[in-house]
């Protein structure tokens, strides 16, 4: 019935959407509670059936579904962004791919005697792993650095490389095996890489060209961006068929690294349409697994499993690491961190439907092998990898770094003081002048709105521990506050007054009550810091001593002082606020704000809060 389609398709979008929150408030992959509710919905319970659902329209909206996935992973590909383009990274993404492709493929021929074809299929799908399930591990496992960059940047750049090596695989076995021989594969083949490079080229200049000469208004943009991508890949297909995921790779390729084209709006639209799509196809092809097969797989996918985690992996990475300034304990660590995601799981499926018609009798074993990798990859890395990095002693200790929600005057001096001090710091801020005038600085800086989805895919926080939400915005800093509630410590948050204090009014003002600690002095604004660093002011450390006190610090009338930090070397540093619970002692150091005891006469106060 109509009616209880509806509800079955609202039934999974919600229960997506509530499996992508549970991940977020417990800081988990998501794809574990997608796929969990995904088998729970479907074989367990039967009440999605994902076929006489959708019934034909299953496979055009999971291909269409990948498609866009793919675009919108091959938009954040700005090579020009990759730290020196590091030999370690071109490795994994090249000789890392290869061995993993070789091994996997030889592993499912000798241990489930799969034919070469499939094993060669299965293999190219094997080597892709993704941001989607990288980046919420890196946030628990909280590596070094090194290796939170190796495995950031492998997991953005891997995953069309793995669907373009899938799909060629995949069409090279549908020519040489059904249309006779391997000139035809090869010629297929070549047909592929012409039309992919061809088409997603094309598309990608078209839509640059449109988006760089404002022909297209802004609320337009990103609806023409999607009918694009879904043209693109549908004329592709068409003329050459599973030409269309290369195709729209190659188009998010091309746009991304145009110059002068400005993405932001579209990135943002892809990110959510993405998170969505992934939700639903998760949970649509966790449904329609029959979990005989897993049972008819038997012990020899443990083996391909094995194989995968404890043979390709460490392999590749040990290969790719030759050389490299890695530590043996950091390529430890790589060998063990590889969980598989969304993109292995769609485009398995697009395949295995495609090749059960073709008559490949191995095909319909292609998904729960998949899945039996996906779940075994999850499950061990992200219960077990925290333990390893400490165990390796490549694990950062008590994140003590700061995030800095603005990139401003005000922010950046306080980025320099800490940095000088040994602390990390990272500013993240939408105004490109001033992330820009931040680097200049030498100072970690990301362009973007640090409370999106694009942040929180790609916003490094190895090593964060306290935000200082210094924004000259008071919605902003609460809001900023509000949403890295779940990442930090909420007594390790804080955030600076943006109006002066009028008592009676900050209970009432929402925007400042949920803001997080009030920074450094319940009078002090953004303002103020700001007129004093232009007037001259900046920021001195003051060792503390038994006969030099902190007391005798904050008597001292020699200079003006507005203490910021202070800093106990076994300790590290602490954040000066106005209900601290602790008192600076000897062989402490105070940061503060120092300015001439001569001031110009203070600029009139702003009266509203």
């Amino acid at each position: 019935m109509p009616e209880l389609a509806s509800v079955s398709i609202a039934l999974i979008l919600v229960a997506g959407i509530l499996c992508q929150w549970l991940a977020w408030r417990l800081k988990l992959p998501a794809i574990i509670f997608l796929l969990a509710c995904g088998i729970l919905a479907g074989p367990v319970l039967g009440w999605v059936n994902p076929d006489r659902l959708m019934g034909s329209l299953l496979f055009p909206f999971v291909s269409l579904s990948v498609a866009v996935i793919l675009f919108e992973g091959s938009l954040t590909l700005k090579l020009r962004d990759i730290p020196g383009l590091e030999r370690m990274i071109r490795n994994m993404i090249t000789l890392g791919v290869l061995i993993t492709w070789v091994i996997v493929a030889v592993a499912v021929r000798l241990l489930l005697d799969f034919s070469w074809e499939i094993a060669w299929l299965f293999g190219a799908i094997m080597v892709v792993t993704g941001p989607t399930v990288i980046m919420p591990m890196l946030r628990a496992v909280r590596p070094r650095e090194s290796i939170a960059q190796v495995l950031q940047w492998e997991s953005i750049l891997i995953d069309p490389i793995g669907a373009i090596l899938a799909v060629l695989v995949f069409q090279f076995i549908v020519a040489g095996g059904v249309q006779g021989g391997m000139a035809a594969g090869g010629l297929a083949f070549g047909r592929i890489l012409l039309i992919g490079v061809v088409f997603g080229i094309g598309a990608g200049h078209l839509l640059g060209l449109l988006l760089r000469k404002y022909w297209v208004p802004q609320y337009l943009q990103s609806v023409i961006a999607l009918a694009m991508v879904c043209g693109i890949f549908a004329l592709s297909n068409l003329m050459e068929s599973e030409s269309g995921l290369l195709s729209v790779t190659v188009m998010g390729l091309w746009l991304t690294n145009m110059k002068g084209v400005d993405l932001d709006d579209i990135l943002h639209f892809k990110e959510s349409l993405s998170l969505l799509l992934i939700s639903v196809l998760f949970i649509v092809l966790a449904a329609r697994m029959d979990l005989a097969g897993f049972v008819a797989l038997g012990w020899p996918a443990l083996g391909v499993f094995a194989a995968i985690q404890f043979l390709a992996r460490p392999l590749s990475v040990q290969a790719c690491a030759l050389g490299s300034r890695l530590s043996m304990p950091e390529r430890h660590l790589l060998c063990w961190i590889a969980p598989r995601g969304i993109v292995a799981a769609a485009i398995t499926a697009i395949f295995a439907i495609k090749l059960e018609a073709l008559g490949h009798a191995d095909a319909h074993h292609l998904v729960p092998l998949t899945f039996t990798v996906i779940i075994g990859t999850v499950l061990l890395q992200s219960t077990t990898a925290r333990f390893i990095a400490k165990k390796l002693d490549v694990a950062e200790p008590e994140p003590r770094g700061f995030l800095l929600v603005g990139a401003n005057t005000v922010a950046q001096a306080i980025g320099e003081a800490l940095m000088e001090n040994g602390c990390k710091v990272l500013l993240a801020d939408q105004n490109w002048s001033l992330i820009r005038d931040a680097k200049l600085k030498g100072l970690p800086a990301y362009w973007g709105n640090p409370v999106s989805e694009h942040a929180e895919r790609h916003l490094n926080l190895v090593g964060i521990g306290h935000l200082l939400a210094l924004s000259a915005n008071i919605e902003l800093n609460a809001l900023a506050t509000q949403y890295y509630r779940q990442a930090l410590e909420p007594r390790r948050i804080f955030s600076i007054r943006v109006r002066p204090r009028q008592e009676g009014r900050d209970a009432a003002k929402t925007a400042f009550r949920y803001g997080g600690r009030v920074l450094f002095d319940n009078e002090i604004t953004h303002r103020d810091l700001e007129r004093r660093l232009r007037e001259g002011a900046d920021i001195r450390r003051t060792s503390l001593t038994e006969e030099f006190s902190f007391k005798d610090y904050l008597d001292d009338q020699s200079m003006r002082r507005l203490p910021l930090f202070a800093i106990d070397d076994a300790d590290g540093i602490h954040v000066l606020t106005p209900d601290a619970d602790f008192t600076p002692k000897a062989g402490w150091s105070i940061l503060a704000l120092s300015w001439e005891t001569a001031q110009p006469e203070e600029a009139e106060l702003d009266p509203e809060d």
